[in-house]
């Protein structure tokens, strides 16, 4: 029996003290009160899950209070109770947002699976809110980190085309995160209840895009035995999100082109225009300007995509947000893996700030990722870095020598090694380089392979 509380309204002492006896039994936490005045100070007060309530009350109908319930605490279930079976009271009840309507006394039976059902539904009911919650959290723009100037000017920007129905074009580096500000400009709007489908267009060939991207009728080609929706129209009434938009095929971009124009396409072997509401955000790392001046890109595409663009900013242009992207990732990360790890040392989070991330911050979520499997304590240090981090901070003419990059080598692979308690094939898994390699290293470098 599912754990919940219960609130009993009914003004027949009796009865109220046994059914609550007979529920306190099933592990269930019972609430009761005489009258509905009474019922909803402890609607006011508590997390009441389900309440049974007489129809005929001193102080009111039951039949009513349903309705009341249903507007002040929409995610508690009624249960309601009547000496006198009644069809017109319980069709009302039901219309008004009863879970269910029953007769005393002989349906008493009924009341303790009937409970474990509205139970049921009311903890679905708040596991929904709180998943949709966490989706709303994760995909506003509060959750984009940094405080730099450009970021936050990026961000202004974001949430003032949020709510129209403008295209927007995503410019910016490789991981920069186009993506997740084409989320937040999704769940920003009022297609936000509605799809967001995201396509990288760089990850296929021209022919399997324009499969992917319209859709395809059955036997427009080998093995297209049945009719399939493309994204297109899976993001019908919501968004689709275009990345790498710069890599499509020119003569696909005449397709999408009129997507944008009327809403319309057709689907490969299809004879009729399929009709979309749809919202497109694109995203590249290309110059599309250049790319139209030497006609790999349509001019009449990038102007019906260049209605409003934002730039993101390089993570090397905005290192003061460093620190706080690393303490995100280090929280998730450790608690991914279940690791007590709190904090950086000086020297880690200096050699973070000195580097470029050509990568940006994807190559620094994966930086972090990697320094809390290898970390053994409580705190992230310079030697949980990869190698060439660790050699980047060495000064003076000495950092160009053969020794100090050998031995920054040498003393990141045993630290490895240890941590794989001696598991070459994982050790080398961790570098990045083959077996081969790392036993030659080892041997180069007289290293302890004890766990």
């Amino acid at each position: 029996m599912s754990t919940g509380i219960v609130l009993i309204i009914d003004d027949e002492e009796k009865l109220r003290t046994l059914l609550a006896r007979i529920i306190r039994l099933e592990g269930m936490t019972v609430l009761e009160a005489e009258t509905i005045k009474a019922g909803n100070r402890f609607l006011d007060k508590e997390d009441i899950d389900v309440v049974l309530c007489d129809v005929k009350l001193p102080d009111g109908n039951g039949v009513d209070f349903v309705r009341e319930v249903k507007a002040r605490h929409s995610s508690v279930e009624t249960i309601l109770l009547t000496a006198y079976g009644n069809i017109a009271d319980g069709v009302t009840a039901m219309k008004n947002g009863a879970f269910d309507y029953i007769t005393k006394g002989d349906d008493n039976d009924k009341i303790i699976p009937l409970l474990a059902r509205a139970l049921e539904k009311v903890q679905l009911q708040k596991r929904v809110s709180q998943l949709e919650q966490q989706v709303g959290k994760r995909y506003t723009f509060d959750a984009i980190l940094g405080h730099s100037p450009l970021i936050a000017d990026a961000i202004a920007l974001a949430r003032k085309v949020a709510p129209t129905e403008a295209t927007v074009l995503l410019l910016g580096e490789t991981g920069t995160g186009k993506e997740v500000f084409a989320q937040s400009i999704h769940y920003g709007s009022k297609r936000a209840t509605k799809p967001f489908i995201a396509l990288n267009c760089s990850a296929f060939g021209k022919e399997l895009l324009e499969s992917e991207l319209f859709g395809h009728k059955a036997g427009s080609f080998t093995s297209a035995t049945r009719d399939k929706k493309g994204l297109i129209e899976e993001a019908n009434l919501g968004t689709l999100f275009l990345d790498e938009i710069g890599e499509m095929h020119i003569d696909l971009q005449a397709k999408l082109l009129r997507v944008l124009e009327t809403s319309e396409f057709i689907k490969v072997g299809d004879t009729r225009s399929t009709r979309v509401n749809v919202r497109i955000i694109a995203a590249t790392n290309r110059d599309l300007q250049n790319d139209v001046t030497d006609g790999r890109f349509r001019d009449d595409l990038f102007y019906r995509l260049n209605v409003f663009t934002i730039s993101l900013p390089a993570l090397r242009d905005r290192k003061k947000d460093i620190p706080l992207l690393a303490e995100f990732y280090l929280r998730f990360f450790s608690g991914k893996g279940n690791k007590r790890i709190d904090s950086m040392s000086k020297e880690f989070l200096d050699r973070l700030q000195q580097r470029d991330w050509k990568g940006n911050i994807r190559e620094l979520r994966n930086v972090i990722e990697r320094a809390v499997i290898l970390s053994d304590g409580p705190q992230l240090n310079l030697g949980d870095l990869p190698a060439d981090m660790q050699a980047a901070g060495v000064r003076g003419p000495a950092a160009t020598s053969s020794f100090d990059l050998a031995g920054v080598e040498k003393l990141h692979i045993q630290h490895v090694l240890n941590h794989t308690r001696g598991n070459k094939t994982e050790a080398a898994r961790l570098l990045n380089i083959g077996l081969t390699t790392l036993y030659r290293k080892i041997e180069e470098y007289r290293l302890s392979t004890e766990g």
